[in-house]
C-alpha cells in the first residue's frame, strides 16, 4: 500500500568532491521495516546515511527522496531531523566542555520547538531522562559526563541508542553501530534498537558483519557495491553472504 511507504529513494546518485559514489539508488521502507544494508568498504553504504542525513559535503547530482511524502532533499539536515530521521554515526564525536545533560535537553526542545510545542519543563526533561537511561542501561552518573569524552567505543555506541531513545525517531539510521563492540555492549544496543521498534517506525542498519543482525532481524536485506544495490533479499541474503562473500552475489 502506498500509505504505508515511509521512504522512497529513486535513481539516486551522489558525490563528494567530484567523484560519484552513488551511481543510481533505488529503495523503498515501509512502516514497520528493518532493512540491512551491507557491502564491501568503499561501496557506498555510508554515503548513502550521509545523504539521507543531510550532510552538506555529499552533492545530490540526480534522483528523489521522498521521506513521509515530502521531498526530503528540499530539507535542512535540522528539518530532516525533526521530520523524524535519526543517524547513528560510525565514529560518535567528542564535545568537550557540554555535558550529555545539557546536550540533550538542547536537542529535544530543538526537535519540540521544530513541532511547535513548548520546550519540556526541567522536571519533566529530567525524568524522561533517567527513564531512557535505565531502558539502555546507562549508569545514571553519565548524565554529567562530556558528551562522548573519555568513553570507550561501546559506551559511545550505548550513548547514541539513549539519543535515539530520547530523539523517539520515525525512521532510525544505524551506520555501522556495532563498530568496536563486544558481546555485552552489542546485545545492549541491540536490545534498545529492537525495544524502540514499532509498527509505525523503520530502521536501516548498515554494516559488515552478520554478528548485529543475529540480535537485529532484518526484514529486507540489500547489498550495496560500487555504488549500486546488486541484490536485495530476505533476512537469508546475510547467510549466503557469510558463505560465499561479496564477489560471488
Amino acid at each position: 500500500m502506498a500509505n504505508d511507504i515511509l521512504l522512497k529513494i529513486e535513481g539516486l546518485r551522489a558525490s563528494v568532491e567530484d567523484k560519484e559514489i552513488l551511481k543510481g539508488v533505488d529503495l523503498v521502507i515501509r512502516k514497520g521495516e528493518i532493512h540491512a544494508v551491507m557491502g564491501p568498504n568503499g561501496a557506498g553504504k555510508s554515503t548513502l546515511s550521509a545523504v539521507l542525513a543531510g550532510k552538506p559535503q555529499f552533492t545530490v547530482t540526480a534522483g528523489s527522496i521522498e521521506f513521509l511524502g515530502q521531498d526530503l532533499l528540499a530539507m535542512s539536515p535540522e528539518e530532516r531531523a525533526w521530520a523524524g530521521i535519526f543517524l547513528s554515526f560510525q565514529y560518535p564525536v567528542e564535545i568537550p566542555g557540554v555535558t550529555i545533560t545539557n546536550f540533550m535537553k538542547t536537542a529535544v526542545n530543538a526537535h519540540r520547538a521544530g513541532k511547535g510545542l513548548e520546550p519540556l519543563k526541567a522536571g519533566d526533561f529530567l525524568k524522561l531522562m533517567r527513564e531512557k537511561m535505565a531502558f539502555v542501561q546507562m549508569k545514571p552518573e553519565f548524565a554529567k559526563r562530556e558528551v562522548n569524552v573519555g568513553f570507550s567505543g561501546g559506551e559511545k555506541k550505548r550513548n547514541e541508542i539513549f539519543q535515539m531513545a530520547m530523539l523517539d525517531p520515525t525512521l532510525a539510521i544505524l551506520d555501522e553501530t556495532d563498530s568496536g563492540l563486544d558481546v555485552d555492549a552489542l546485545r545492549i544496543v541491540a536490545n534498545g534498537v529492537n525495544a524502540l521498534h514499532t509498527p509505525e517506525k523503520a530502521a536501516i542498519v548498515i554494516t559488515h558483519y552478520q554478528r548485529l543482525l543475529d540480535y537485529i532481524v532484518p526484514d529486507v536485506v540489500h547489498v550495496l557495491k560500487d555504488g549500486k544495490i546488486v541484490k536485495t533479499a530476505g533476512k537469508e541474503l546475510v547467510a549466503e553472504i557469510e558463505e560465499k562473500g561479496y564477489d560471488n552475489l
